[in-house]
């Protein structure tokens, strides 16, 4: 089935693509470099997916997401597509099942983490793979220029020189022209070859509202703004602390963040989705892979730090094409506390060896041993053995990874699971002396399917639950089979992962560079000042500020944000007067105009402009020549166009 719009179809059950999907899919088949700029809720997954299905062979998908991953892989095995993915947290023996599994077994699509793409094993398979195209996610990742830089993305430059003429398709929401640029010089791109999307958002009105008390303004938010809404906080306490004051002020809410369940997530999700809960609020792991088009409202109650996270997440609104908005509340004191931020981010460059150092103590790690070796990291436990301050810890791993010492992950809940390591003809013959860990065996081929030749996620409540015992009596029991070689069983954990990406250096020789600390310091400093003067303008249209922040050319005010409805000293509307303005400039650069040509001229001119607009615009008609008069006077005061009283005419 090469047809891409029969795979659209068969598999997807869609009669049409959307705007550029078909050119981008286009251009990789035919084995073209590719960067794809789509906003949030574009549809950027199908690009790489309907041309994989397309061809022959597995097209390997590189993200940093792992919930985003493991969502795709169950999505896509819906839809009967063989679908894999390998993480940090899996263990060696998984990881090299599922390359086999991808090697032989038909398999389409292999997500892989990017930390995972310098590992030996990993190279060492790919290279005996059938690979159709590299399809890079959260692209704006391999740029030090972007608001989330990753060293670890560097690799997939090295990956393309194992697999010589398999294309590349770069993919990003967000991307400054800089950004742009330097995705397809880091991913060797052969040429040139950019697909961008318009960012404009003609349905998403942008608001900021400063305000003395966060909680009351977003409860007559909500309260003037029916149907779904997401609520955005810094913290996972304020999730909790925010969900719990919405629903004793009568609103349906509930909260989320990364720290909670797996079971916990997909409820929390399931219910918001539904519209059995109205309100969700959130930290910002909430909303990746999330496809709920018909989000009326999305709250930000703190500053992000970059205009590209607020623009990521604030897309989240509208996606159905119906009027929508995306709200930012301001106080003063957001303006002290990304600062704060910024100083917290970069502890000094001897108390981030110290962190190494100690990390180095913490898993008993001598001088030049340990590339490669991952383990299970507790922060708070390392803080409190080496009495660090968590913020300092955290910020100081991070730049450890910046400067490529090491990977920390976020943190993974990764349920319990088995894969027999016996035939199922053998398993028969097996004496095991104990009935009830013959019925666990029994019940576990009941529950679930493929053990034999994949790990798979399985619960000890449900097999307990079916046995008529406890789930530690299970645990017990899986324990015993694995220890006598009956199956291979890896206990549910939840926790981040630490992964030394090179052997353990000496303190005094650890390195942290003009690029990796003060650069990176200077562009978390550029970014924070643009998101704060987005929020402080007054003046100049929300939805024009963002689109010029990303290089869009030639941008119009939306006509519906907060500063294009606020009213001037002349009691006008400011887009309204921008429009007359502008209007009047024209007319007059053409030359001198009597009085009367001047006013049916502007007002023929924005009738024209009109005609031009969508339905939901039309109220930025100016039918009131009063208020093109009020114009015009007020640019004559203001010496910005004149007035020659003997020939009663205007000029520029």
């Amino acid at each position: 089935m090469s047809n891409y719009q029969d795979i659209l179809r068969h598999y997807w059950g869609y009669d049409d693509f959307r705007e550029l999907q078909e050119d981008i899919i286009q251009s990789v088949c035919d084995g073209r470099d590719t960067l794809a700029l789509m906003p949030t809720g574009g549809g950027k997954s199908l690009t790489f997916q309907i041309p994989s299905m397309a061809m022959n062979g597995i097209c390997l998908v590189v993200t940093p997401l792992v919930a985003l991953m493991k969502d795709q892989v169950e999505n896509l095995k819906a839809r009967d597509i063989r679908a894999a993915a390998i993480y940090s947290g899996m263990t060696r023996q998984e990881i090299i099942l599922t390359l086999d599994n991808c090697h032989y077994g038909d398999f389409k699509f292999l997500y892989v983490s990017p930390e995972r793409l310098s590992t030996e094993l990993f190279r060492e398979r790919i290279v005996n793979m059938e690979v159709n195209l590299i399809a890079v996610d959260e692209a704006h990742c391999i740029s030090q220029w972007g608001y989330d830089f990753r060293p670890s993305y560097l690799n997939i430059a090295e990956i393309r020189e194992l697999l010589p003429g398999v294309p590349v398709l770069a993919l990003t929401a967000t991307a400054t022209p800089a950004v742009v640029e330097d995705i397809q010089k880091r991913l060797h791109f052969k040429e040139p070859n950019v697909f961008k999307k318009s960012f404009e958002r003609t349905n998403l009105a942008y608001v900021v509202r400063q305000t003395e008390d966060k909680e009351k303004e977003l409860l007559h938010i909500l309260d003037r703004t029916p149907g779904s809404a997401i609520v955005y906080v810094s913290s996972r306490k304020a999730t909790k602390e925010l969900a719990v004051f919405l629903r004793k002020n009568g609103l349906s809410a509930d909260y989320f963040h990364a720290g909670l369940t797996n079971e916990s997530k997909d409820d929390k999700q399931k219910a918001w989705k539904s519209d059995a809960c109205r309100i969700i609020v959130a930290t910002n792991a909430f909303g990746m892979g999330i496809d709920k088009a018909d989000v009326r409202v999305v709250v930000h109650m703190d500053l992000p730090e970059s205009i590209e996270a607020y623009f990521q997440e604030a897309g989240r609104a509208g996606r159905d094409g119906k009027k929508s908005y995306a709200v930012l509340l301001f106080h003063k004191s957001d303006t002290t506390r990304l600062k704060k931020h910024l100083s917290d981010s970069f502890p000094s460059k001897d108390s981030i060896r110290n962190v190494y150092e100690s990390l180095a103590f913490y898993y008993q790690l001598a001088a030049g041993t340990g590339a490669g070796a991952m383990f299970a990291f507790n922060l708070t436990d390392f803080c409190t053995k080496f009495k660090f301050n968590y913020l300092h810890a955290f910020n100081s791993l991070k730049i450890l990874e910046q400067a490529g010492y090491l990977e920390l992950t976020d943190e993974m809940d990764h349920p319990s699971r088995v894969y027999f390591l016996v035939r199922r003809d053998d398993l028969y013959q097996q004496k095991l002396g104990d009935k009830l860990s013959e019925d666990v065996l029994q019940v576990l081929l009941r529950s679930y399917t493929g053990l034999f030749a994949d790990f798979m996620p399985i619960q000890e409540e449900l097999l307990a639950k079916r046995l008529g015992t406890t789930a530690d009596q299970v645990y017990q029991r899986l324990l015993g089979l694995s220890k006598i070689g009956i199956i291979h069983y890896i206990p549910r954990k939840k926790s981040p992962y630490i992964i030394f990406t090179v052997d353990r250096e000496d303190t005094e020789r650890v390195a942290i560079t003009k690029e990796v600390y003060e650069d990176r310091q200077d562009r978390m400093e550029k970014r924070i000042r643009a998101i704060l003067a987005y929020s402080t303008e007054q003046r100049i249209c929300r939805s024009r500020q963002l689109l010029e922040y990303f290089g869009q050319k030639d941008v119009r005010n939306c006509g519906h944000c907060d500063v294009c409805l606020s009213k001037n000293e002349l009691g006008i509307k400011q887009f309204e007067f921008e429009q007359i303005e502008q209007a009047v400039l024209d007319k007059l650069k053409e030359g001198p105009v009597l009085h009367d040509e001047l006013i049916d001229a502007v007002s023929l001119k924005l009738s024209d402009r009109r005609d031009q607009k969508q339905d939901h615009q039309k109220k930025s008609v100016i039918d009131d020549n009063s208020k093109i008069i009020k114009v015009i006077r007020y640019l004559c005061d203001q010496n910005k166009i004149g007035y020659d009283t003997e020939n009663h005419h205007f000029f520029a």
